[in-house]
């Protein structure tokens, strides 16, 4: 499913316009990003919980050359499903 798939999905199922379905997740996908962005972490009660996790500088090699390259530390997101939802595909 993509983007305008999931607006069309969320207009069907709310009632809500498509256009307000989009304005709707632009606003949720923004507010991930600004409180990820600020070292925040979101739980949705049943559905996950998003966060920001750090990952560590570690010694690559280049598939191409066989040379052994630093590959330097960065923040992640990650999402972690809730027990509801996981039991919802199973």
């Amino acid at each position: 499913m993509n983007k305008s798939e999931l607006i069309s999905a969320m207009a069907a199922e709310s009632g809500l316009t498509k256009a307000d379905s989009k304005k709707a997740l632009d606003a949720f996908m923004a507010s991930i990003t600004k409180a990820l962005k600020a070292g925040d972490k979101v739980s949705l009660v049943g559905f996950g919980t998003f966060a920001v996790s750090e990952r560590a500088e570690r010694t690559g090699i280049n598939p191409s050359t066989k040379a052994k390259i630093t590959i330097p530390a960065k923040k992640v997101a990650k999402f972690r499903p809730g027990m509801e939802l996981t039991a919802a595909i199973e």
